[in-house]
């Protein structure tokens, strides 16, 4: 059973060329986006408490991401860079939740689904900036990241094949990437993960 997925679109090198230029700027939306990846995997718990089967993998994904913020955090405070004083709404991330059905089942499969989206475009992202990155302790971090975002949106992908069908899955999967390629044109390249 496959569960690794692959984006539809690159990122493109004016959305790179963004976030080398203003690598502060991308580091504060970066730690924002630690911090709701965190939120949001404790809100799976939060929202669907039946589901037994999937809270340890739940949690571990939490402080995972808890502590990538934390890494971030620690970068930041290393180059002398503060955190925002508030989180940005994310116009990637919300376009690509209004995709999700309301309500029931399928409403928790394409939350599930979604989750594997942002993540695998964010593998995506934290490697070409490890690859464009000088620096060689933030190169190591980034290739870290990536490695780590990988697992992740795998791990989303395979929270939905426990609960639903294979095929399902994997059509609905198929359509929210195709939508995400088209979102990604929709968005104005800024230094940020999204």
């Amino acid at each position: 059973m496959k569960v690794s997925i692959e984006i539809r679109s690159k990122s493109s090198q004016e959305w790179l060329d963004a976030v080398m230029n203003d690598f502060d700027s991308f580091l504060q939306d970066h730690a924002d986006c630690e911090r709701k990846a965190s939120a949001m995997a404790l809100s799976f718990i939060a929202k669907y408490p039946e589901r037994k089967e999937i809270i340890p993998e739940l949690i571990e994904t939490a402080l995972e991401e808890l502590e990538h913020f934390q890494q971030v955090y620690d970068i930041m405070k290393r180059k002398g860079v503060e955190l925002g004083t508030e989180i940005e709404k994310d116009v990637y991330v919300n376009q690509l939740m209004s995709l999700a059905v309301s309500g029931g089942e399928k409403r928790f499969m394409d939350r599930l689904l979604l989750a594997s989206v942002i993540e695998c475009r964010g593998t995506e992202r934290f490697k070409m900036i490890c690859e464009a990155l000088q620096d060689e302790e933030l190169k190591k971090f980034y290739k870290m990241l990536w490695t780590v975002e990988a697992k992740h949106g795998n791990i989303f992908v395979t929270m939905a094949l426990r609960y639903f069908d294979e095929k399902e899955v994997y059509e609905r999967l198929d359509y929210l990437m195709e939508e995400e390629a088209k979102i990604l044109k929709t968005i104005k390249p800024r230094a940020a993960v999204h």
